[in-house]
């Protein structure tokens, strides 16, 4: 049984590539779906400067979700969106007043995943299956 376990840490590249791909895929879809911000003009529900942030994470998130999906500067990739994640997790507390987990409201337990798969990523770097080790032998 412990031999199982072993050949599963030997291969925790696969691990890492998990992780990555999961990752890429939820912040291209976000970024992406921030797109439609573009558009908009400020109003009461959403100031100007609200608007210029979701047009900043539009392009931040989409880029970073395909760093991730490639494993290109993942590490500095996995700090952008941790910090993004932190930002999100900050307005949720202390603007929306959201509880962690929550039946009537989406909490932040989603968002504190997210982060610590970064912090993980960041910490672990992108593995052998990325960009980052073909061109700078990580």
């Amino acid at each position: 049984m412990m031999d199982f376990f072993a050949s599963m840490y030997a291969n925790g590249d696969w691990g890492l590539l998990a992780l990555r791909l999961a990752l890429a895929a939820i912040f291209i879809m976000h970024g992406k779906g921030k797109f439609k911000m573009w558009k908009m003009q400020p109003s009461a529900q959403m100031s100007s400067g609200m608007v210029s942030l979701m047009k900043f994470l539009s392009i931040a998130e989409l880029f970073g979700g395909i760093a991730m999906l490639f494993g290109f500067l993942t590490q500095l990739a996995a700090i952008g969106l941790g910090i993004i994640m932190l930002g999100a997790m900050k307005f949720k507390i202390w603007v929306w007043k959201t509880p962690f987990a929550s039946t009537e409201k989406i909490g932040w337990e989603f968002d504190l995943l997210i982060l610590a798969v970064c912090v993980a990523l960041f910490i672990f770097g992108p593995g052998t299956m990325s960009l980052d080790n073909m061109w700078f032998g990580l």
